[in-house]
């Protein structure tokens, strides 16, 4: 898939200014240490930037900052969520302050997403 350049040099952007709690989560994703599974960190699609994904899984995991809980910000998150819905994603939603108060929590519901263990 084509991304425009400004989604492209934002991902770049993302990628170098991770807030803290999305180093936390990477730390724990990256380099297939999280059961096995590849993930990337700020990918582009179409014309988003997820912060993380799972291509094999086609899930995206989405951490959300307070700004987040705005009225503007919700419906864009709608429209940003519908998108990634249609091309195939299972988008999660944590807060923040989930990943700095329940990691193990966080993880749990990332891993029965993916195997389907409910």
């Amino acid at each position: 898939m084509k991304h425009k350049s400004t989604t492209l040099n934002q991902a770049k952007m993302l990628r170098k200014n991770m807030t803290e709690q999305e180093k936390v989560l990477w730390n724990i994703l990256r380099n297939n240490q999280f059961y096995g599974l590849k993930f990337r960190r700020q990918v582009p699609i179409g014309n988003y930037v997820a912060d993380f994904v799972c291509e094999i899984h086609n899930v995206i995991i989405e951490l959300d900052g307070g700004q987040h809980n705005e009225p503007e910000n919700i419906e864009k998150d709608k429209q940003r969520t519908d998108f990634l819905e249609s091309k195939g994603y299972k988008v999660l939603r944590f807060w923040n302050n989930d990943v700095d108060s329940n990691l193990d929590g966080v993880c749990e519901v990332i891993y029965r997403t993916i195997f389907k263990k409910y």
